[in-house]
């Protein structure tokens, strides 16, 4: 149903949208997944300095 309507010309500024929104909802879950590998490397950063 999305597609049928999104596959107008007419309707181009609400697929434009639609797929700006699908490329929103992708990236949350890489940056938190990034944010988290990134706390874990900078623990283990601290535990290296503090242990030399």
């Amino acid at each position: 149903m999305c597609r049928a309507s999104l596959q107008n010309e007419a309707n181009k500024a609400v697929a434009e949208g639609v797929n700006d929104g699908i490329v929103y909802l992708m990236a949350i879950p890489y940056i938190l997944v990034a944010g988290v590998f990134f706390a874990v490397w900078r623990l283990k950063q601290k535990k290296k300095v503090v242990a030399e």
